[in-house]
């Protein structure tokens, strides 16, 4: 008889011994790790950081508030103290004087958001007499915020620059000299969008930046037209965002001049929001209204 080597016991194969043993985790390198936690925790830290609903303590808030280079700390504080307004915290008007100087910000981001703030609190004749200034800023949607604002103080002397806002806007020429470059009728640009070049006499190229949200339209300088400063180079289609506050504004204060423009926007404008068309509705209903008391008065 052949002995095949079996006594009662059997052992592995060496393969089977091999595939049966605990294997060894392997270790991640750390700086796959650090990277990791790079990729999650920087964006969150820069979210957070900018995040304006973070609240912010009073030191922060002085330190945010006299930083101009960092136009988002800026707008971060004043976004709080226009919610603390909201809140009916007296404690707020610790930073008015403040909010007082960045209305004369050289920064139009800061102007614009102050304007807004500002008409937060209509019980501050300071905040008033602010928004009157702002009324006659350089920069179109400054002077726009400050007009909307100014509603809630019942005054209407933003009423003009509230009509000019359901009216295309004009951008014209800084200098003399031939356009180089320009953009197309049809083109849906932001605020501070290069629009065109200007060569002037001495050679030197000048940009014509959109001060405004909007859809460019008639666009009167073409590439090589030769232009004067003061010469309309396009015009920008009013923004829904900007025609529906004015449209809200002038609700209250709209009088019969205004009537043409609202109605036109009440019977539906292409591009246009739907509530634009409802608030269109509302505002030359109630201005209608004010025309037939005031008729009615001055026949008694």
């Amino acid at each position: 008889m052949t002995d095949n080597g079996s006594n009662g016991s059997s052992q592995p194969a060496p393969e089977a011994a091999s595939a049966s043993a605990p294997q060894k985790r392997r270790r991640t390198p750390l700086p796959f790790i650090i990277l990791a936690v790079i990729f999650v925790v920087v964006p969150f830290l820069t979210w957070y950081l900018t995040w304006f609903g973070r609240p912010l303590s009073d030191a922060s808030m002085e330190s945010y508030l006299k930083d101009e280079k960092n136009v988002r700390h800026v707008q971060q504080a004043l976004n709080q103290i226009a919610e603390r307004i909201e809140a009916g915290d007296q404690k707020v008007k610790r930073w008015y004087p403040q909010v007082l100087v960045l209305a004369n910000s050289n920064t139009v981001e800061i102007r614009k958001t102050v304007a807004w703030v500002m008409g937060q609190d209509n019980t501050s004749e300071e905040f008033h007499a602010a928004l009157l200034k702002l009324l006659a800023d350089q920069h179109p949607a400054v002077r726009r915020n400050a007009a909307v604002q100014l509603v809630r103080f019942r005054d209407a002397s933003g009423r003009a620059e509230l009509r000019a806002t359901l009216r295309p806007y004009t951008v014209t020429s800084p200098v003399e000299g031939t356009v180089s470059s320009v953009l197309t009728e049809g083109v849906e640009v932001r605020e501070n969008a290069l629009l065109a070049r200007i060569t002037n006499n001495q050679n030197q190229l000048q940009e014509v930046r959109s001060p405004l949200h909007g859809k460019l339209i008639n666009v009167a300088a073409r590439e090589g037209t030769k232009v004067g400063a003061g010469d309309p180079v396009l015009e920008i289609a009013p923004d829904g965002d900007f025609v529906y506050e004015a449209l809200r504004g002038l609700f209250f204060i709209g009088e019969a001049e205004e009537l043409p423009d609202v109605e036109r926007y009440a019977q539906g404008v292409e591009g246009m929001p739907e509530r634009v068309q409802r608030q269109a509705a509302e505002t030359a209903k109630a201005i209608r209204s004010r025309s037939e008391q005031k008729s009615s008065e001055v026949k008694q």
